[in-house]
């Protein structure tokens, strides 16, 4: 699997604030990242690059220049929301920006957070363009997430670095904690704590602190991964072995609900490197119903705490969901509509041409199954996610299936249809 897209987001812009060079091992071939580093160096950073090895001379907290022009984001909401933090802490003036998909995306998120430290943003109602006007030091806060968010969370965190003095973000559902793990392998002091154990689930940094140059090595992506899993267990006779994969806590649900439904992933060689934990997924074609399984009606219920963890594989499980007893609901997951696309409407669309009976929420669907789905044209929407997921619906689909704009994927994973040719017999 290329490097994992969140990590290597974080790699590059915490070596950046880092004195020194990093070396970055596997990092993401995406043009999310792509957008990174090109703001990076914008914003005065040295970047090398070979393949998909990297690296990065940092500049320091207060090293960066101001950009002789707007920063383009692209497609990454990652990008812009965690930069943002960043720039909140420079003494200049800088703007933020994207396409027409990622201008379109909420960002009061981060403005109002990063107002409270003590930055000046004006925005396009809420929207990017963003412009920033940041200080130094900024004024450390506590803050609670209104949306479990790890991007709105990691913003935060790094704009903190510039901060005078401790800050503090809580949220009620666990999100991903790469930039936490990111930071600690850099050496940088950071407090997190864990709801059962504190009361209270959060991170915390102290600002001001000064760290160096690290090595890096990028697990494989395992929201690329999910793709790959779940063909190879639906379709009949396959066996796959994916090696090198991300294992991070706050990412593997989607393995194991692919085991509550019955379906037989398995997980070894659990190791960690670069504060990341890492193995090798085994996929081998086989089905037992939930009941035979021994799980309960509601493991076809997805809603709540879970969906934060699953946000970016949920269209796929909707795929998935109409190849199993019973189907699949997917509830509280309206953040989904402010994705790359309206991401509840294009599943639902593509699942209804490929003749699933679906029923349509505001805050999610429900699929019914088993069903076999039949091959169909199916609108992308310009979205990677929805490209992918309905390229592993017509593999197992009767019929020809058409993906409109299927050249979308080269934001997340350019390799994508070129791998997936090389596993499919």
């Amino acid at each position: 699997m290329p490097g994992d897209k969140s990590i290597s987001h974080r790699a590059a812009m915490i070596a950046a604030l880092a004195e020194g060079t990093s070396r970055i091992g596997n990092f993401s071939t995406s043009e999310d990242c792509g957008a990174t580093l090109r703001c990076l160096e914008q914003l005065g950073v040295r970047v090398s690059r070979d393949g998909s090895d990297l690296s990065i001379e940092g500049a320091g907290r207060d090293g960066f220049r101001a950009p002789a022009s707007p920063l383009d984001c692209g497609n990454s909401g990652t990008t812009m929301r965690l930069l943002a933090g960043i720039l909140a802490g420079q003494e200049f003036e800088s703007t933020l920006t994207g396409d027409d998909s990622l201008r379109s995306r909420p960002m009061q998120r981060i403005i109002e957070p990063l107002q409270m430290l003590g930055a000046e943003i004006s925005s396009s109602d809420g929207r990017a363009p963003l412009t920033i006007r940041g200080r130094k030091p900024l004024m450390p806060i506590d803050y609670e997430l209104l949306t479990p968010s790890a991007q709105v969370k990691s913003c935060i965190l790094l704009a903190g670095l510039n901060a005078n003095g401790r800050t503090k973000v809580v949220e009620d559902q666990a999100t991903r904690d790469h930039t936490e793990r990111m930071l600690h392998w850099f050496g940088v002091p950071i407090e997190t704590g864990d709801a059962e154990k504190e009361n209270e689930r959060f991170a915390a940094v102290t600002g001001r602190t000064v760290f160096v140059g690290h090595d890096i090595n990028v697990p494989g992506d395992i929201s690329s991964a999910a793709y790959f899993i779940a063909a190879a267990a639906l379709l009949d006779g396959s066996s796959l072995e994916l090696e090198n994969v991300g294992l991070n806590p706050t990412r593997t649900l989607f393995l194991k609900q692919m085991q509550s439904f019955g379906l037989n992933v398995t997980v070894g060689n659990v190791r960690d490197k670069s504060n990341e934990p890492r193995g090798t997924i085994k996929v081998e074609t086989g089905y037992d119903s939930p009941s035979a399984a021994n799980n309960s009606e509601s493991s076809l219920t997805l809603r709540s705490a879970l969906i934060p963890q699953l946000i970016d594989e949920l269209p796929l499980l909707a795929v998935v969901g109409s190849q199993i007893d019973g189907g699949i609901e997917i509830r509280d997951a309206s953040e989904l509509r402010v994705k790359e696309s309206d991401r509840i409407a294009a599943t639902v669309a593509g699942l209804r041409a490929m003749s699933a009976e679906v029923e349509e929420f505001d805050d999610g669907l429900r699929v019914n199954g088993p069903i076999q789905l039949h091959g169909a044209q199916i609108d992308s929407r310009g979205d990677h996610r929805i490209a992918m997921t309905f390229a592993v619906a017509g593999l197992i689909a009767e019929g020809e299936t058409e993906i409109k704009d299927a050249e979308c994927v080269g934001v997340s994973f350019p390799e994508f249809f070129e791998l997936l040719n090389s596993v499919v017999e």
